[in-house]
């Protein structure tokens, strides 16, 4: 093995990272769910 295998995977590890990052900036964050009108209860 080379003496800068942990180096070199580290590397790509933060490559990946970032891009993954740059990824979740980019995706469109959940919002709030809508409220659904439910009419007051009849029976009471």
């Amino acid at each position: 093995m080379a003496d800068n295998y942990l180096e070199y995977h580290h590397e790509e590890y933060e490559q990946r990272k970032a891009r993954w990052i740059a990824k979740k900036k980019h995706m469109k964050s959940p919002t709030r769910p809508l409220r659904i009108h439910r009419p007051d209860d009849e029976a009471l």
